[in-house]
């Protein structure tokens, strides 16, 4: 009786090692996103093409910060200065334009006229 509790544990331990291993996974297949085109983030050089490009003869732009205008936001706030001005006095908000390459300026009428300059649209329509 005492060989027989012997060898049970040593079967049972047998009968262990030879499982056979299990199948391996399959890979799921991956869905990849579109790509989402993205905007560079906006800095002294966005904002002086945005503001050239909306606002024909206002004087050159001199330094300008931009930052989120909120979280989640798609529009920056950006405070400039003009010509020699080395302060930021002017504050003007720009979004992305139609096809989100780039910065445009949302308000370009109010910031253009506040510095004595006439918008893109306004000097195209009065030179037709």
């Amino acid at each position: 009786m005492n060989k027989l509790a012997l060898l049970l544990p040593l079967l049972a331990l047998a009968a262990c090692g030879q499982e056979q291993p299990a199948p391996e996974p399959t890979p799921a297949q991956t869905v990849t996103a579109a790509p989402v085109s993205t905007l560079p983030a906006p800095d002294r050089e966005h904002f002086a093409e945005a503001f050239a490009a909306g606002c024909t003869g206002a004087e050159p732009v001199k330094n300008a910060t931009c930052k989120r205008a909120g979280m989640g936001s798609d529009n920056v706030v950006c405070q400039y200065g003009l010509g020699d001005d080395e302060y930021l006095r002017h504050t003007a908000t720009m979004g992305p334009n139609a096809d989100k390459t780039g910065w445009v300026l949302t308000d370009a009428a109010t910031v253009c006229t506040e510095h004595g300059a006439e918008t893109t649209e306004t000097a195209a329509s009065e030179s037709q």
